[in-house]
């Protein structure tokens, strides 16, 4: 059965929990930095200078490379 990715977070949080306490948990995400910029913004500027063909052309060039990686890849 396929997991949510809340329940796939859930039993993340757990894991760490139940192999570095709770304390020791809260310090490893506190590690974490949430990252810097607009992703959406920068998002859009990138695809806005990237045809849609150009985008399905590198997707079945990954797939050739790494033919496992993208199985959901549109023929």
């Amino acid at each position: 059965m396929t997991k949510t990715q809340q329940e796939i977070v859930r039993q993340g949080y757990q894991a760490l929990v139940d192999a570095l306490g709770v304390v020791d948990t809260i310090l490893f995400i506190q590690h974490f930095s949430p990252g810097q910029g607009n992703y959406t913004q920068e998002r859009h500027q990138r695809l806005e200078l990237t045809s849609l063909q150009d985008i399905l052309t590198l997707m079945r060039q990954r797939r050739e490379d790494d033919p496992d990686r993208y199985d959901e890849i549109i023929e």
